[in-house]
């Protein structure tokens, strides 16, 4: 064994490898092609099994082989209580079979002596994963073959203080458990409120509206209709495209609900200019000149994410349509999910020049600043909502096209309103940002207080000296050299039996 992957353990306890505690078994799959090799008796399980699975013991496996399976397989049938750790894709899953079970190749299994406290065990490979990842080896990807994983070190505890370990271990992982639900609670409580914040943005209800403010300071104010009338003049002036000017359509509101007074219904087109960008090709990358580009990867909900920006040629005539602004409202046209299409986030300006890809469809407001205001609307549940209604749906793949853009409903309050309605939402939100902070934080404390008491125990010093007492004065208490020792033994007796005798000849 390495003496860098060894460290001070007790005098009672003994440094062995996984092979001296038991039978190690591989797995296998039979033909997936031979309908007869699968049924329902006997129980398998494949990595695919365990991920998301927290239990410390499992049954069955999502798929089950015949008999028949089993015997056209490299597969082993196990009995209950054997420790199941994956070896590949990914190292690490570790579980107890509560019945006799087999595997596929994707694990490396122990079958225990009945010197051995399993479940011990199974906290140790908890604890031992980054060892195993550190002996694995292949190209494609990671895997401990049967003699690395063999070979493993691990440290043995007396046969009572194994039982104590665990215990120890549970109860102290009761209450980290007890703790981050606390704290996962803690997280979904800011969602909720997160969302509040934004229904009651979007509804007049998080501030004062400008028309009750107006009346109470007896002054006038410029209601979302002005407002909306301000920006298609804008909009006219500023034309300079091929053909006539083309008014965008007002939406059918009839269904829609009633909004505070000041506000009105309208849709992107008639906020701001809706268009598409580049679409990538081989082409493009002979072209002289080249500029950094957004993609689909780089933006999501209220998030850019600029740390991998790639460059993409771009002819002269193309620049002033996919230039970005500082506030232009990038909106994620689709990937095929309905949970993330959709995803939007105003553009910082931190990349100048930058250009966007065609899956990326881009907003310009003018004024500028209703861009904050709409970008917390389609945040918001009813946001959301609208965005799912217009998607289109071909073959389970959802997606926005420049059009259903620009089709999208918006809640329009005056431009005052928006104002105090950008600064109430963040900071409100900046303090839920903060707590999550803290909250993150002590999810990774958390983390890192499992792992270290999974370390404490594996040296030794889990137990106190009232629980070490306990456990060493009980009368069958041995050190862990005497119960190797029985374990070789019983090993070497069973292996002389197996062997077949040879006859003697009479010459």
């Amino acid at each position: 064994m390495d003496a860098i992957e060894q460290w001070e353990i007790p005098t009672n306890w003994k440094w062995v490898q996984i092979s001296e505690l038991g039978k190690i078994v591989a797995g296998g799959t039979p033909s997936t092609k031979e309908s007869s090799y699968w049924g329902d008796e006997i129980n398998w399980i494949t990595p695919a099994d365990l991920s998301g699975y927290n239990d410390k013991f499992i049954l069955k496996g999502a798929k089950s082989l015949s008999k028949k399976g089993l015997e056209k397989s490299s597969a082993q049938l196990m009995p209950s209580g054997s420790i199941h750790f994956s070896s590949r894709a990914p190292i690490g899953y570790v579980v107890i079979s509560k019945e006799e079970i087999s595997t596929n190749q994707g694990f490396k299994s122990l079958v225990p002596a009945n010197e051995i406290f399993n479940e011990y065990v199974y906290y140790y490979f908890k604890s031992a994963k980054q060892l195993a990842e550190k002996r694995a080896s292949g190209t494609t990807f990671k895997e401990i073959s049967k003699k690395s994983f063999s070979l493993l070190p691990i440290p043995i505890a007396p046969y009572n203080e194994q039982r104590v370990i665990v215990y120890k271990i549970e109860q102290l992982f009761s209450d980290l458990d007890n703790g981050i639900d606390n704290f996962k609670k803690a997280q979904e409580q800011l969602k909720r409120y997160r969302q509040s914040v934004l229904k009651a943005a979007c509804e007049g209800k998080l501030v004062p509206t400008e028309a009750e403010l107006a009346r109470a300071e007896g002054r006038d104010y410029e209601p979302a209709d002005v407002l909306l009338a301000r920006i298609l003049k804008k909009r006219r002036e500023k034309w300079n495209g091929k053909g006539k000017y083309k008014e965008p359509a007002a939406p059918d509101t009839t269904e829609l609900p009633e909004l505070p007074e000041g506000w009105r219904w309208t849709n992107m087109e008639s906020t701001g200019v809706v268009s598409g960008g580049l679409t990538k090709n081989s082409k493009r990358n002979k072209l002289f000149q080249q500029m950094p580009y957004i993609r689909v990867a780089n933006v999501y909900a209220d998030k850019l994410k600029l740390e991998d920006i790639s460059n993409i040629g771009i002819k002269e005539s193309e620049i002033e349509r996919v230039l970005l602004e500082k506030g232009d409202l990038l909106v994620v046209e689709g990937n095929g999910s309905l949970d993330q299409i959709g995803r939007a986030a105003l553009w910082d300006g931190s990349i100048s020049p930058c250009v966007h890809q065609n899956h990326i469809i881009k907003v310009r407001f003018n004024p500028t600043k209703i861009g904050k205001y709409i970008l917390l609307w389609l945040l918001s549940k009813k946001g959301r909502k609208e965005i799912t209604n217009v998607a289109s749906s071909t073959s389970g793949l959802y997606t926005l096209g420049i059009s259903k853009v620009a089709s999208l409903f918006v809640p329009l309050p005056p431009l005052a309103e928006q104002h105090r309605i950008i600064t109430e939402v963040e900071r409100r939100l900046s303090i839920c940002d903060k707590m999550e902070e803290t909250i993150t934080e002590s999810l990774q404390k958390a983390e890192s207080l499992r792992q270290s008491i999974l370390k404490k125990a594996f040296e030794g010093k889990l137990l106190n000296e009232k629980e070490l007492e306990e456990a060493r004065n009980a009368p069958d208490w041995e050190p862990a050299e005497k119960l190797l020792e029985r374990i070789r033994q019983e090993k070497q007796i069973k292996e002389n039996s197996n062997k077949p005798t040879r006859r003697k000849t009479h010459g």
